[in-house]
C-alpha cells in the first residue's frame, strides 16, 4: 500500500518560493503563468493491509511531523 501525500502552505501564507517560480517562468518567455505556490509531495510505501488504518496512520503522521499545521495544509491519497 503507498500513501502519496501533498502538502502545501495555506492560502494567505506568503510563499517566496513560489513566487521566484513565477517570476522565473516569466522572466523565460512563460507568460501566461499568473501564479504560482510552491508544496512538497511525500510518498510512503506501507505495510498496512487496512486502508482506513493507513489513511489514521498517515494523518496523525501528518499532524506531528510531515505537516506544519500552523501553516500547511495536506491532503493524503491512499493506493493499494
Amino acid at each position: 500500500m503507498k500513501a502519496i501525500i501533498h502538502v502545501g502552505l495555506k492560502p494567505g501564507v506568503l510563499d517566496p518560493q513560489g513566487r521566484a517560480i513565477a517570476r522565473s517562468l516569466v522572466d523565460l518567455g512563460f507568460n501566461g503563468v499568473k501564479d504560482a505556490r510552491q508544496g512538497k509531495v511525500i510518498e510512503l510505501d506501507l505495510t498496512h493491509a487496512d486502508k482506513a488504518a493507513a489513511q489514521k496512520d498517515v494523518t496523525n503522521m501528518c499532524e506531528k511531523l510531515l505537516a506544519n499545521t500552523v501553516i500547511e495544509s495536506y491532503r493524503i491519497t491512499i493506493e493499494d
